[in-house]
């Protein structure tokens, strides 16, 4: 039987728990800094923290992607009600298949429909986001997040083709 090398590195999705509080944040703090330099740093690592802890974890329903053995978590995807509110990986791990494994699940638990906002610069997200069958819909100034920054809505609808 032919082995393969990629097998200890498969992706396990869970359910985050409180105690992945420290773990999330780092990812959000890493895959921001990596992928969004233009981003103004608006919150502290302890503010940012706080926010994971009391707002995201308890507030959405939330999936964190680990990898090896002791398992360490390397993405996470946010849902609140039919809104993908955060999908983020460790720069080092990106374009491996975790962040699609992470969308499975959101869309696992929402199946019929899905919508996100991403800002229009991160071009690496909106391809991603369109590969996976999302569209761009509302173009945006950027007044409707704190980091004032243009962004775009992208809507996913079950069964719609084009």
């Amino acid at each position: 039987m032919p082995s393969h090398p990629s097998s200890a590195q498969t992706v396990r999705v869970r359910v985050a728990t409180p105690a992945d509080g420290e773990a999330v944040t780092a990812v959000f703090l890493a895959s921001r800094a990596a992928a969004l330099p233009y981003l103004p740093r608006l919150h502290s690592a302890e503010e940012t923290r706080a926010w994971i802890d009391g707002v995201v974890l308890p507030g959405s329903s939330v999936w964190v992607a680990e990898l090896g053995d002791p398992a360490r978590v390397v993405g996470f995807a946010a849902l609140d009600g039919t809104v993908l509110d955060h999908l983020y990986l460790r720069p080092d791990v990106r374009r491996r298949g975790i962040g699609s494994a992470l969308l499975e699940a959101v869309r696992e638990a929402s199946p019929e429909q899905l919508s996100l906002h991403v800002f229009q610069r991160n071009a690496e997200a909106r391809a991603f986001y369109e590969r996976h069958g999302f569209t761009a819909g509302v173009f945006d100034d950027g007044s409707r997040n704190e980091e004032n920054e243009p962004d775009v809505t992208y809507h996913w609808t079950a069964g719609r083709v084009g």
